[in-house]
C-alpha cells in the first residue's frame, strides 16, 4: 500500500503526493495521539506505584526478546490491511488520513514487531491521557516516516530504485528497533535505580 503512495502513483491518479503524504502524517499523529491518550487515561484508573516502571522494564524486555531473534516472525497480529481500493474510490487526502490513522494507532494493521506492543503498553503505563498522548503522538510520527523514502519515487525507474532501496533498508530497520529497544530499556531501568 505505502509503495502506491509515490509522486508517480499520485500523479497517476491527479492528485498531489505533498497532499496525500501530509493528511498521512496528520492521521498518523493524530491516531497515535488520540490512542495513547485513551490508553493513558485507562492506565490512570489503575493503582499507582514503582509496579508500572517495572512492568514498562518487562515489556520492553520482552519486546526486545521477540525482534532480536526469529519470534518476531511469529507475533500475534491481525492479518488486516489498509483497504487499496480506496486509492480508486477517494481522494489522496481522504486515503492519506485514513492511512496514516490506522497506521498510527499501531494495532489497526498487521504488527511487525514487539515494539508496537510494547508502546501501546507504554501508553497505559504512563498512567495519564498527556503522557499516554506523548507516547502515541511520538509512535504515530515514526509511523508517518515511513512515507518519505517514497518521495523519489516520480517516474517507474524510481520506483524500482525505492523497491530495491527498501529491501535492502528492512535488516537494517530491525536492528533500529532493536537498538531503540535497548535505549528504552537502559532509560527505564535508569529510572528504577
Amino acid at each position: 500500500m505505502l509503495a502506491g503512495i509515490t509522486p508517480l502513483g499520485e500523479r497517476g491518479r491527479g492528485f498531489s503526493w505533498g497532499v496525500t503524504a501530509s493528511a498521512f502524517a496528520f492521521g498518523a499523529v493524530a491516531a497515535g495521539a488520540l490512542a495513547g491518550a485513551a490508553g493513558g487515561l485507562a492506565g490512570s484508573l489503575l493503582p499507582g506505584g514503582g509496579w508500572r516502571s517495572a512492568l514498562a522494564l518487562a515489556v520492553l524486555a520482552a519486546a526486545l526478546v521477540c525482534d532480536a531473534t526469529p519470534l518476531a516472525r511469529r507475533l500475534p497480529s491481525t492479518r488486516r490491511q489498509v483497504n487499496e481500493d480506496w486509492m480508486t474510490r477517494y481522494r489522496g487526502w481522504v486515503y492519506g488520513v485514513a492511512f496514516g490513522a490506522q497506521l498510527g494507532a499501531g494495532l489497526a494493521t498487521v504488527v511487525t514487531s514487539a515494539a508496537i506492543y510494547a508502546a501501546a503498553a507504554g501508553a497505559v503505563l504512563s498512567g495519564t491521557a498527556w503522557a499516554g498522548a506523548v507516547l502515541g503522538g511520538a509512535f504515530g510520527a515514526t509511523r508517518a516516516l515511513t512515507l518519505a523514502p517514497a518521495a523519489r519515487a516520480r517516474d517507474t525507474s524510481g520506483l524500482m530504485r525505492l523497491h530495491r532501496r527498501l529491501a535492502r533498508l528492512e535488516a537494517p530497520a530491525r536492528r533500529l528497533v532493536v537498538a531503540a529497544e535497548i535505549v528504552a530499556i537502559a532509560v527505564v531501568a535508569g529510572g528504577l535505580a
